[in-house]
C-alpha cells in the first residue's frame, strides 16, 4: 500500500465513527481532521469536501463487503449455510456500522443521495454472486428448482428481497438473524430434493 492510499484509509477509518456519532449534516471536515489527527489542510489535500469523503467511504465499504460476501459463498458447506453467511456479511458490512447510530436514518439517506450508483453496483454484484452459487448448487443436485418452476436468477432476487424485508421489519440484531434462519428453513423445504432432506 502506497503512502497516499495509507493516508486515505486512515482518514476514512477516522471519519466513520465521527459520522456515526454526529450524523452527516453535523459532521464537519474539522471534526474528521481532528479524529484523524491531521490538519484540515492535509485533509483537503485528499478530499475536496465532506461529500467526496463520504462517497469514498461508501465505495470502500461496499467493495470490502462484496469481497466478504464472495468469500462466504466460496467457502465449503451447504448452500444454505453459505447463503446465510453471505447475507450476514452484507448486513454487517453495510448496515451494522450505521445501525446503532441515532442518526442512522440520516446517514442512509445521505448514502442514497451521494452514492446511489455504488449501492446499485453492489446490489447487482450480490445478485450475480447468489445466482452463481445457486446455479452451482442446482448443477450439483444439492437443490432442485423444478418443483417451484423457478430459475437461480429469480431465486437470488427472492433471497435479496427477503433480506431487505426482514431488515426493514426487524432492523439489525437478533431479530434479523432469527428472520433469516426462518426464511432459510422455509427455503430448504421448498428446494431440497426429497432424498436430501434426511437429517436437515
Amino acid at each position: 500500500m502506497n503512502e497516499t492510499a495509507s493516508k486515505t484509509d486512515l482518514i476514512l477509518d477516522a471519519a466513520l465513527p465521527v459520522f456515526v456519532r454526529f450524523g452527516f449534516r453535523k459532521t464537519t471536515m474539522a471534526d474528521i481532521a481532528r479524529a484523524a489527527k491531521i490538519s484540515r489542510a492535509s485533509l483537503y489535500l485528499c478530499f475536496n469536501s465532506k461529500e467526496e469523503l463520504f462517497r469514498a467511504g461508501s465505495k470502500r465499504a461496499h467493495s470490502r463487503t462484496m469481497d466478504d460476501v464472495k468469500a462466504a459463498l466460496d467457502r465449503p458447506g451447504s448452500i444454505f449455510d453459505r447463503l446465510t453467511a453471505a447475507i450476514r456479511a452484507f448486513q454487517e458490512g453495510l448496515i451494522a456500522p450505521f445501525g446503532g447510530s441515532h442518526s442512522a436514518e440520516e446517514l442512509f439517506a445521505a448514502s442514497a443521495e451521494l452514492a446511489p450508483d455504488i449501492a446499485l453496483e453492489a446490489r447487482a454484484r450480490l445478485l450475480d454472486l447468489l445466482t452463481k452459487a445457486l446455479s452451482e448448487a442446482e448443477r450439483n443436485r444439492e437443490i432442485d428448482l423444478t418443483t417451484l418452476q423457478t430459475q437461480p436468477t429469480e431465486l437470488a432476487a427472492l433471497v435479496v428481497a427477503a433480506m431487505d424485508g426482514i431488515k426493514h421489519t426487524h432492523g439489525a440484531g437478533p431479530e434479523f438473524e432469527s428472520g433469516i434462519r426462518l426464511f432459510m428453513a422455509l427455503l430448504k423445504l421448498g428446494i431440497v430434493p426429497q432424498f436430501g432432506r434426511t437429517g436437515t
